[in-house]
């Protein structure tokens, strides 16, 4: 079984290669060079220098599937280059500029899909900020399916696992998916594809044992996305049937983690059953969910969890995402907490649900992992 979600050692070898392969340029330059005029030499058209790519990069080069064209309208930024050159669907932003992935609902708890960027008001720490990118389009997301293997979810999995892949295959066929399963360990069993016979052989990857080291899976996914993603949305999908009992941190200590610039949303489902604590375990994944702008679902029984995962899809295909610039500047750092309104003409009473907050200043610069 794969080891624990974390960042693989320098591949010596490889390492080799790449300045060989400098040096061998270096000399094909030198060589090529005229005897006379002073112009370098410069790469044609096309031609890229070898850049070093990390183990897990290069596991999940984009399929055919995975194209698709940008979207013209989104603010240009020098922040992530290499997922749009190479045909890869992303929000470009600024580095200034604070993403938000909102959901709209009304009074009956109905989708609201028809509001334009003139509807929604952004307030940070209170005070009205400007909306500088607004979209509302289906955008392909990058997204961890974090499954509980403990002991307990032994005779779960089989239902769970089933609701994992439907979900996959309701959303958008240019998401990228990991899989992680956790005990009181947790092991990246498939990293990112939409591969859905990968996924399905990474589900089946049971050995249901242990404990429940949930915050310490969700940390460690999150992390992974924010280091490996090539898509700006970002979501975790969660599935247990307990509460953390093996994890060295604290729930406050995850929720800060994962409230971090660029964090995911995360939907959660907690098939808690006879649950020893059902309300601590249930409080847990509200206050995750909440905080990142998700969802947390308690079906009754295993049989609504399919039908839970086809909303979870419905829901982050139909989100609005609005760029702002903080009048408060990122490199002041610190807590931001967000709220955003929707009015509109013709609608009642809405509500919008995207984080409540972010840590500024946490996100790595632009071309650094």
């Amino acid at each position: 079984m794969p080891g624990p979600v974390i960042t693989p050692p320098k591949n010596k070898g490889a390492n080799q290669v790449i300045f060989l392969k400098w040096v061998f340029a270096i000399l094909i330059a030198v060589l090529a060079k005229p005897v006379s005029g002073n112009a370098r030499q410069t790469p044609s058209q096309g031609q890229s220098s070898p850049v070093p790519v990390s183990p897990v990069q290069s596991q999940s080069a984009p399929s055919q599937s995975q194209k698709s064209q940008p979207d013209s309208t989104a603010t240009p930024s020098s922040e992530r280059h290499g997922p749009q050159d190479n045909g890869t669907f992303v929000i470009r932003k600024d580095v200034d500029e604070v993403l938000l992935h909102a959901t709209v609902v009304d009074d009956k708890q109905r989708i609201v899909t028809d509001l334009g960027r003139n509807a929604f008001s952004v307030f940070e720490d209170g005070k009205p900020q400007t909306i500088v990118s607004f979209h509302h389009e289906d955008i392909p997301v990058a997204m961890g399916i974090v499954i509980d293997n403990s002991g307990s979810m032994r005779e779960k999995r089989a239902k769970v696992n089933q609701a994992a892949l439907n979900l996959v295959r309701s959303s958008n066929p240019q998401d990228e998916v990991f899989v992680v399963n956790f005990n009181d360990e947790y092991y990246l069993d498939q990293d990112f594809t939409n591969d859905l016979l990968k996924l399905k052989e990474a589900l089946e990857k049971i050995d249901a044992r242990g404990g429940t080291a949930l915050y310490e899976a969700v940390v460690a996914s999150a992390d992974h996305l924010k280091r490996d993603a090539r898509l700006e949305r970002k979501v975790l999908f969660i599935v247990t049937d307990g509460e953390d009992n093996a994890s060295r941190e604290s729930l406050e200590q995850a929720v800060k983690q994962l409230q971090e610039e660029n964090g995911p949303s995360v939907y959660a489902i907690g098939v808690l059953g006879d649950e020893e604590h059902p309300k601590r375990a249930k409080r847990a994944l509200e206050v995750i969910a909440q905080r990142t702008g998700g969802l947390a679902f308690f079906p009754k029984t295993l049989d609504e969890v399919d039908e839970i995962s086809r909303q979870v899809a419905h829901d982050i295909r139909n989100q609005y995402t609005i760029g702002y610039k903080p009048t408060n500047p990122k490199g002041t750092g610190g807590f931001r907490t967000i709220r955003v309104e929707a009015k509109a003409k013709g609608h009642g009473k809405m509500s919008v649900r995207t984080k409540s907050g972010y840590y500024a200043g946490t996100q790595p610069a632009a071309g650094t992992k």
